[in-house]
């Protein structure tokens, strides 16, 4: 290995449009989407998350294949209930 050992290979280097820092993560991330009143949940979206403000922006090519995915060119793995909270 040329240089020291940082620790951080994982790190990205980019713009993160929420708080400008330039420093992110490589992450599988879960999302729910609401389409139309129905709620479904992705697994495992590749993601780049922001080191400073937790923002998590997906690639051009991964966010087509989630909308593929849940407008009909996928199946679901499984079905879960999930507990709903209102601020009120």
């Amino acid at each position: 290995m040329n240089g020291p050992n940082t620790g951080n290979e994982d790190n990205v280097t980019f713009k993160c449009h929420v708080c400008g820092h330039d420093v992110a993560k490589s992450e599988l991330v879960s999302e729910v989407f609401n389409l139309g009143g129905r709620r479904v949940l992705v697994e495992r979206i590749p993601a780049l998350v922001c080191k400073h403000c937790g923002e998590v922006t997906f690639s051009r090519e991964t966010t087509e294949h989630v909308r593929r995915l849940v407008h009909g060119e996928g199946q679901p793995i499984k079905t879960v209930s999930m507990d709903v909270f209102a601020m009120t």
